[in-house]
């Protein structure tokens, strides 16, 4: 079985900011998304957040998926589908 890893946010080291150089808005977005992602952090936002904000966040992150990776890189990488 597929497992997903959030080993970033455990490792990084760096600083945390955003608009300084593409390499620090990488590092900052990946952190950020996986401590958004977190399952504590999960438990206490989403029964707070709007239904119009989960359909926004939905949307966005839909939008990306389909914008920048091929249907072959969806199923192997974030469906973790068995090849």
């Amino acid at each position: 079985m597929a497992t997903h890893h959030h080993q970033f946010v455990e490792t990084y080291d760096g600083l945390v900011g955003f608009g300084l150089d593409r390499k620090l808005d990488e590092c900052a977005l990946i952190l950020y998304l996986q401590k958004f992602s977190d399952d504590d952090v999960m438990a206490l936002i989403r029964e707070r957040m709007s239904q119009a904000d989960m359909e926004e966040l939905f949307d966005l992150l839909a939008r990306l998926l389909k914008r920048y990776l091929t249907e072959e890189e969806y199923h192997q990488y974030f469906l973790k589908d068995a090849a």
